[in-house]
């Protein structure tokens, strides 16, 4: 039985169609757009980095609310990013959070992806190694 070149034109258009969609949802803009997720401990790389850091805001610094840069050991700075407002309410509605750098850096330099944000109300502390995408709960 022989395929009419219509047929084969069609299958072919289709598969290019599901193996285009195939890897338009595995690429990393797709995957960037999935919701982010509130995990209730914080196992992962950083989070020990976060504890140090939440442990200097927290009991030198008196988690500070205006939003600027902080000295920190070892003549680094730090940076307080003031209130966090919640946008995409991942976090626990009615929160009263502010957000803090976990890295420290030369005052001044841009910042980067890490960030912990305590719930004042609360105390209850995240740790956010990618710019608010999820939450590691320290």
């Amino acid at each position: 039985m022989r395929t009419s070149p219509t047929r084969l034109l069609v299958a072919l258009a289709t598969a290019i169609t599901l193996l285009t969609g195939l890897t338009g949802a595995l690429s990393p803009a797709a995957a960037h757009t999935s919701p982010a997720a509130v995990y209730p401990n914080c196992a992962i790389p950083g989070c020990a980095s976060a504890r140090d850091a939440n442990t200097i805001w927290g009991t030198q610094l008196h988690y500070p609310a205006a939003r600027r840069w902080f000295p920190w050991p070892n003549g680094q700075s730090n940076f307080s990013g003031g209130v966090f407002g919640n946008r995409e309410h991942q976090l626990p509605a009615g929160g009263d959070y502010a957000e803090y750098d976990v890295f420290p850096r030369r005052q001044g330099s841009p910042r980067d992806a890490h960030r912990i944000v305590l719930d004042r109300n609360t105390g209850t502390v995240w740790y956010s190694p990618d710019h608010y995408r999820n939450f590691h709960q320290l």
